[in-house]
């Protein structure tokens, strides 16, 4: 297609989100909706992007790479207005074409773009509007058509009762001839029922002027959805977690219940993980090869090697090695890093820890800022007490090392190699190599005591 242009109108404020944040930032599947439709051009080939920003426009141009142009609408008057703000930014490319579209419309695909794009091209239309029949076109502009095609399109409330009859809609995404756009801007004027310069008055004049105005109808029209209010945004999200989850099944990852499983758009997953149902999978994390994960639990910003499982628990920017068990009911928090092949078992909390090859952490512990070494064993009940009110303190635990059931390691502590503690102990004092290490109080054991108690 060459080097081509598409402006994206994503200034407006979203009142029906009834959110302080801009509307096109709102996220589906993990990213915000602005990205898709930025992406969905890119993969079409378009390679000059501008973007028309108003409301939040700081926040936003935070989300949007830098090869994409800015552009600012400081008075919302509408979309032809919006568009205006972007023809200095055209020049370049009088004499060709260009795409414009609502930056508040993610699951509009490439191809569609590309077929909007072509269609144009080859009938040499001055525009061509993408369009979709459905069967409630409440609030829709309506595509009026004549004996020579399309000759205006009428918003919902300019429509009379004959016009808001008609189910062919617009749905905000057109394709222009860059000159005849910039000449049509220039005659827009404020007079209809919201008193804003309508881009769909251009589409009228250029019928006016006789000039060849296209339609392109889409075959699945929810893809042009735009986004008003959270409700459409979570149909919209559903919409996007099915394609997400059907690209992965297609890659040779098992979803056992697709409608139950929730993947965000910039995870990965390797071949023959299997996915159980109630999974959440979000952020930058990265599955390996042949894991099982689920059911019920949640994933964000880790990174897992092959071959791990996992059982309802929630890991959150962790890494695990190759062939780690974690669960039932385990929360890995930020900064665990796992050694091939370590254990964690049921109720385990792990934090900013260490763990070597083959170690163990089998149930009922917290164990949070240490290091631990290969092949060590931890007793159900061990807590490291790493906070002394005012520093977090760091335990070591040697290579081989046995930590007893219902164990307190009082950090700063150091556990040799090869050591053993003894249950019950709370440890207070550095273990040298192989030692064993008893802290609790001697057992007395009194005679008699049911009898003299009663």
């Amino acid at each position: 297609m060459g080097k081509n242009i598409a402006i994206v109108l994503a200034a407006g404020l979203g009142t029906r989100m009834k959110s302080k944040k801009p509307k096109v930032l709102h996220e589906l599947c993990g990213v915000p909706m602005i990205r898709y439709v930025i992406d969905a051009l890119k993969a079409a080939d378009m390679e000059d992007i501008i973007v028309v920003l108003g409301y939040g426009g700081e926040e936003v141009e935070k989300v949007l790479e830098k090869d994409c142009r800015i552009v600012y609408q400081r008075e919302r008057l509408g979309t032809g207005h919006a568009v205006m703000q972007a023809l200095p930014e055209l020049q370049a490319y009088d004499g060709g074409n260009c795409l414009v579209l609502c930056g508040d419309t993610p699951l509009l695909q490439a191809a569609t773009l590309r077929l909007l794009w072509e269609k144009h091209v080859k009938t040499k239309a001055q525009a061509t509007v993408l369009t979709a029949e459905i069967s409630d076109p409440s609030g829709y502009g309506r595509i009026i058509k004549g004996a020579q095609g399309l000759e205006r399109i009428v918003e919902e409330k300019d429509a009379n009762d004959r016009e808001k009859s008609v189910n062919e809609v617009n749905t905000g995404t057109y394709c222009f001839s860059v000159t005849e756009l910039n000449d049509k801007l220039k005659k827009l004027t404020p007079v209809n029922a919201q008193g804003e310069y309508y881009l769909t008055d251009v589409v009228r004049l250029l019928a006016e002027d006789g000039k060849r105005v296209e339609t392109l109808l889409l075959e699945e029209p929810a893809d042009a959805q735009g986004i008003n209010n959270r409700l459409q945004l979570a149909e919209a999200e559903k919409v996007w977690r099915q394609r997400i989850i059907k690209v992965h099944m297609l890659e040779g990852v098992t979803v056992i219940n697709p409608e139950n499983t929730y993947i965000d758009a910039t995870v990965k997953i390797g071949q023959d993980t299997v996915i159980y149902p109630g999974v959440i999978l979000q952020g930058k994390t990265v599955i390996g090869e042949n894991c099982i994960i689920g059911p019920n639990t949640r994933i964000v910003d880790s990174c897992l090697g092959d071959g791990v499982k996992v059982d309802y628990s929630y890991i959150v920017e962790a890494k695990l090695a190759a062939d780690c068990t974690v669960g039932p009911f385990s929360y890995l928090r930020s900064g665990t890093e796992l050694s091939p092949r370590v254990k964690i078992g049921g109720f385990v909390e792990v934090k900013k820890t260490q763990a070597g090859e083959d170690s163990k952490i089998p149930h009922l512990s917290y164990v949070g800022d240490s290091i631990i070494g290969k092949d060590v064993n931890i007793g159900a009940g061990t807590i490291t007490c790493n906070y002394d009110g005012n520093n977090k303190n760091i335990t070591e635990i040697g290579d081989g090392a046995f930590v007893g059931s219902n164990t307190n390691l009082v950090a700063p502590l150091k556990v040799g190699k090869g050591a053993y503690i003894g249950a019950g102990s709370t440890v207070t004092k550095n273990i040298p190599d192989d030692a064993l290490a008893i802290a609790r109080g001697r057992q007395k054991n009194i005679a008699n005591w049911k009898g003299k108690e009663k």
